[in-house]
């Protein structure tokens, strides 16, 4: 019988050949998964001593060349393949531990939206700079899908809106750079699309006025009046309880905000937390007038998110707005939600003939008015919860300067006593 003879460094395992050599001083073993033939072995002899060699000359990548390896754990190289589908579950599932419900909710339809563009099969390592551009441009401009043997029109979306996604996608792949699933971020580099500033746009009080007389309640009169006499977010607003207000001090204590994905949180920002907000005598008035209705309701234990992930607090709330006061049917809950009050505000705005503005614009409207009355932009913006004055003087700069002539007046009719008597003319009567 004629003894079988390998290459040095191959060897039989199981039926199967097999090379070993040796690593950063250590030997490893690398099965080759082919049946062991003569003419196997002089190959495997072969790629074995290009392994040698590549080793010695410092050319040597483990995980190009083996990359199914069990070893490369043990030498800390990993060259991990995942498709761009499984790449959004995980990231997503990740980060959904520091992210609020309502930011996870944007998370989710962006990927539902993005992944089927970039291909949910295609391997990540796939993506590159080029696809990234190519995505960018489908998303502003529009793109064709193919549905049930139908090519479908897809509208192109808004600049901030493709912004949006480009910065949150490029967030998951820069967790798969350096999760080690890429070599590189092909969003890496790849700029945001200019954009043209959006200018505030508050009602003139004469818009006020006809918005007010077409809300179809005085609940929603109030409640409308009371977001344009303080700027309080909609979601602080549907949140607000008797137990945050104080009449007699003239102060609202803002404690928590109400989502879109119906939970009860801290409020967006953590300087607009416990923020108390100095009430003026019209929103004293709606308050006032409000409590007849609602101040003496049923007081509910409330679970507020926080911002740490899973913990939680209970407050007691009687809310302020309640809607089944004015509901026709049952089906109303005790307090509004963010999507009806925007609601309610459409058809006040048509049915009073305005032109159309998004509700965030009660927000805009005080900022505008407390800036023309000559309001401190610090103050505003403690009331508005904004950290410091920076974020009033970005959004509302341009609108402030329209303002110029009325602060010149102001400041001749308040500093004139403080202007020392000028000298008459020589020779002059």
């Amino acid at each position: 019988m004629v003894k079988q003879t390998y290459p040095t460094g191959v060897e039989n395992h199981g039926g199967t050949l097999r090379i070993w050599f040796i690593y950063k001083g250590k030997r490893v073993r690398e099965s080759l998964g082919v049946v062991d033939t003569p003419k196997n072995r002089r190959v495997a002899g072969e790629l074995r001593a290009s392994v040698c060699f590549a080793i010695k000359t410092g050319r040597f990548d483990y995980a190009e060349q083996f990359p199914d390896s069990p070893n490369l754990d043990k030498f800390g190289v990993s060259k991990k393949e995942i498709t761009v589908g499984a790449l959004a579950a995980k990231w997503l599932d990740l980060k959904r531990m520091e992210i609020t419900a309502n930011a996870m909710s944007r998370y989710t339809s962006i990927a539902r939206n993005v992944v089927p563009m970039l291909g949910e099969r295609k391997l990540a390592s796939a993506i590159t700079p080029e696809t990234v551009l190519l995505l960018r441009k489908e998303l502003l401009t529009g793109y064709q899908i193919l549905k049930v043997g139908h090519k479908t029109p897809v509208k192109g979306r808004s600049v901030p809106t493709v912004n949006a996604y480009m910065a949150m996608m490029s967030g998951m792949f820069r967790f798969a750079a350096d999760s080690g699933y890429i070599e590189t971020n092909p969003f890496s580099g790849v700029a945001p699309l200019r954009k043209a500033k959006p200018q505030p746009d508050p009602l003139t009080r004469e818009e006020f006025y006809r918005l007010i007389e077409a809300c179809p309640s005085q609940q929603t009169r109030n409640f409308w009046s009371l977001a344009v006499y303080t700027g309080m977010r909609h979601g602080e607003l549907c949140a607000l309880a008797w137990e945050d207000i104080d009449l007699k001090a003239g102060t609202l204590k803002v404690r928590r905000n109400h989502t879109l994905m119906k939970e009860f949180t801290l409020p967006k920002t953590q300087a607009g937390t416990d923020r108390v907000i100095h009430l003026i005598q019209p929103a004293l008035d709606i308050l006032k007038n409000q409590a007849a209705m609602t101040r003496l309701g049923k007081q509910y234990q409330v679970e507020v998110k926080l911002r740490e992930y899973g913990r939680t607090t209970v407050h007691p709330c009687t809310f302020v707005f309640n809607p089944s006061l004015t509901a026709v049917n049952r089906l109303a809950g005790h307090h509004y939600a963010v999507g009806s009050v925007n609601q309610i505000w459409e058809a006040a705005m048509r049915r009073a003939g305005l032109r159309y503005r998004k509700a965030y614009q009660s927000r805009h409207t005080y900022a505008c008015w407390s800036l023309a009355a000559g309001a401190n932009p610090n103050f505003i913006a403690s009331q508005m919860g904004h950290a410091n004055a920076q974020m009033v003087y970005q959004v509302y700069g341009s609108w402030m300067a329209e303002n110029n002539t009325e602060q010149v007046a102001m400041l001749n009719q308040k500093l004139s006593d403080y202007a020392p008597p000028m000298p008459h003319a020589i020779g002059s009567d």
